[in-house]
């Protein structure tokens, strides 16, 4: 029936071969392969496809790329990518073993979010409301459509330079929260059940910023920093012990690329952009 109408089919393998098993690899992979046949049809990407002789990839699929590389040198790390348009999250950590004992579903290793409704200037509105109006009062003594008078995708002043750092720390928290799994616990004839559900950051050593807001606005680093020092959550966030980096070159979804081709080459450039020695971690 799909070759009679002329649908193109990607067979791959099963996704969840067995209980507590995921195999996503060979989905995504087909899924990108998809991608590249069809981006040529948008209008002008005729012409990129042109000028490219390498692969065209989605740039969250290019940092999660890199992120996976990254994982392989330095350990367990989670990524955050706060634009003007969307916050991206991606973690590549199999999780402490206690908390995979208490897990009711398994969970892929490599783990990515796209937040299509949080970003930092044309998002703006959507941060603000998920942050509430009492909060921003508190907070910035501001009124929320005050605050809004000064989003700027290039903020130029002290004023927009600070509401820029405030709505990304919120994009980046609201982001990871979505991300992370949650410890919940079940009560039945036998007690208290505790069980775990969706990914486990706590083993997460490196926390790395990317993205037009986190690597260019000053306070990109403090920005992070702030974001898990008061964590008492039953969330399953990173320590607050972990490690903040910036990837000051802006870099990481064009290393995500080169990876597929030259992964020492994208490695070290990498680190150097994290300003990472790597022979002293």
């Amino acid at each position: 029936i799909l070759e009679k109408n002329k649908i193109d089919i990607s067979i791959v393998e099963n996704v969840y071969p067995r209980i507590d098993e995921l195999n996503i690899e060979p989905t995504r992979k087909a899924i990108q392969r998809v991608f590249e046949d069809h981006i040529i049809k948008a209008p002008g990407m005729d012409k990129i496809r042109e000028m490219v002789t390498g692969h065209i990839i989605p740039t969250p699929g290019a940092v999660m790329n890199c992120a996976k590389l990254l994982r392989e040198g330095i350990g367990d790390l989670l990524t955050i990518d706060v634009g003007g348009a969307t916050t991206d999250v991606h973690s590549v950590t199999p999780g402490s073993e206690e908390i995979n004992k208490l897990l009711i579903s398994p969970e892929p290793e490599a783990k990515r979010t796209v937040e299509g409704d949080l970003g930092i200037f044309i998002n703006a509105c959507n941060i603000i409301k998920a942050i509430g109006k009492e909060k921003i009062e508190e907070e910035l003594a501001m009124e929320p459509g005050e605050v809004l008078e000064f989003v700027s995708a290039i903020p130029r002043d002290e004023k927009e330079k600070n509401i820029s750092e405030y709505l990304s720390q919120k994009a980046a928290g609201i982001g990871v929260d979505r991300h992370a799994g949650e410890i919940k616990y079940l009560y039945g004839p036998s007690g208290r059940i505790t069980i775990a559900t969706g990914k486990d950051l706590s083993n997460i050593k490196w926390i790395i910023g990317t993205g037009g807001a986190l690597t260019k606005l000053e306070k990109g680093r403090e920005v992070l920093k702030g974001l898990f020092e008061k964590n008492k959550s039953t969330k399953l966030l990173p320590k607050k012990d972990s490690k903040v980096l910036i990837d000051k070159d802006y870099i990481m979804a064009p290393l995500g690329v080169l990876s597929m081709t030259n992964p020492e080459g994208a490695f070290k450039l990498m680190v150097k952009s994290l300003d990472l020695d790597i022979d002293n971690l």
